[in-house]
């Protein structure tokens, strides 16, 4: 239940980078954002690394390991960030309530994680309640949601990001879980170097805005640090199905956020969607087989 309860707090962690992406995209190029964001968070969580476990080169084995993962993590962040220049946050929460399915197909393939056909079914009432959340049992609305450019980049990103569960499962050691977070976003900020090398120093750093750094800041401690390591962890204990069947948990946080920001309350008609969330999660989160993967230590 504690493992649980984290994965509640990263979901709810992660919905907030909707907006507050939203706000800050404008103020530097998608893989810039994402080169501050992972580097900010690697030199962040660089004490506590040291403090807890030290700090000591991996194997090259390890490392490509690492790498594989902040890949899929790289690809997603500059993908989200592009996408929220040409799309709402509306419309990319929408379409984060595939991710569980995206990953629940790699995780088949990559650790063999047998689901069996009724909790894929779950898998597919839990989008829909997403969708029903998202878009407050209007149907006229959800009609009216025109796909655009950005939206089809922000589906690529998905896909990257589905890997991530899987990934993490299929090339976890013995390390602990903060361990492997931080070689994570280290290996992403290497990628990201190689990505940006010349823009990274033609780019004049003293004009970007004081709230564009600040949303960075929080992206790179909230949303980046906090949740990569709760989502390793829990995913070492869980599987990668269980953890990503809480993303269709995303839509019924931006309300929650939306509320607090003072756009109100959702209507009545979206709790047959909180209902379906609820039950498709039950589901997911029992009994799912997995085979030819080793129980992960606590």
């Amino acid at each position: 239940m504690r493992v649980h309860g984290q994965v509640l707090l990263a979901r709810a962690l992660v919905a907030t980078s909707f907006p507050v992406g939203a706000a800050i995209t404008h103020g530097l190029p998608p893989e810039l954002l994402t080169l501050v964001r992972f580097a900010l968070a690697t030199l962040l969580f660089a004490p506590y690394v040291a403090w807890r476990h030290g700090i000591a080169i991996p194997s090259a084995k390890a490392l490509a390991g690492y790498a594989a993962i902040a890949g899929s993590l790289v690809v997603f962040f500059w993908c989200m960030f592009a996408a929220l220049r040409l799309t709402s946050a509306l419309n990319a929460a929408a379409l984060f309530t595939v991710l569980p399915g995206i990953a629940a197909l790699y995780a088949a393939v990559l650790v063999r994680e047998r689901l069996g056909r009724h909790r894929l079914v779950a898998l597919i009432l839990g989008a829909v309640g997403a969708l029903w959340v998202v878009f407050r049992g209007d149907l006229d609305l959800f009609l009216s949601l025109a796909v655009n450019k950005g939206d089809l980049i922000f589906l690529a990103g998905l896909f990257a990001m589905g890997l991530y569960t899987p990934l993490v499962q299929r090339f976890r050691r013995d390390e602990p879980a903060a361990v492997m977070a931080f070689w994570t976003m280290a290996m992403g900020t290497v990628w990201l170097l190689l990505l940006n090398n010349v823009a990274l120093f033609r780019t004049d750093w003293l004009a970007v805005e004081p709230g564009v750094l600040a949303g960075i800041a929080y992206l790179a401690m909230f949303t980046t640090i906090i949740s990569f390591f709760i989502i390793q962890h829990a995913t070492l204990h869980l599987g990668p199905t269980r953890v990503m069947s809480y993303n269709y948990l995303t839509p019924l946080f931006v309300l929650a956020i939306e509320w607090a920001l003072g756009k109100g309350l959702p209507s009545a008609m979206t709790l047959p969607g909180i209902a379906i969330i609820v039950a498709a999660m039950f589901v997911v989160q029992s009994g799912i087989v997995k085979v030819g993967t080793a129980p992960a230590r606590p």
